[in-house]
């Protein structure tokens, strides 16, 4: 089992920028893992993932703003949210995967973080 906790959400003006972080209860540095946020239509639309093989994977939407690393001595993975924008606004959750690879499927989930941009 992987217990995720997020933090670092807020309410920021447009422009600004956020740092989430994801705290895991046991190692992570061979899995992969993502943050995902509600999408219109959609349960949930996948931000960013870190692939310990590939690297990193961004959504269209977010791609040149937003930045996915880890830091495996901390078993922590982050998010570091540049010129926010109004639509960014939603519950931000982490999520690891059975293995290193994505494909196997993500199979632990945070409890998420509340990131609220203004205009």
């Amino acid at each position: 089992q992987v217990q995720l906790v997020e933090s670092g959400g807020g309410s920021v003006q447009a422009g600004g920028s956020l740092r989430l972080s994801c705290a895991a209860s046991t190692y992570t540095s061979g899995r992969c893992m993502g943050w995902f946020r509600p999408a219109p239509g959609k349960e949930r639309e996948e931000v960013a993932r870190i692939n310990p093989v590939t690297g990193t994977t961004y959504a269209d939407s977010v791609k040149g703003r937003f930045t996915i690393s880890k830091d495996n001595a901390q078993n922590t993975l982050y998010l570091q949210m540049n010129s926010l924008k109004p639509e960014d606004t939603a519950m931000y959750v982490c999520a690891a995967a059975y293995s290193g690879s994505c494909a196997s499927g993500f199979a632990y989930w945070g409890q998420g973080t509340q990131v609220t941009v203004s205009s």
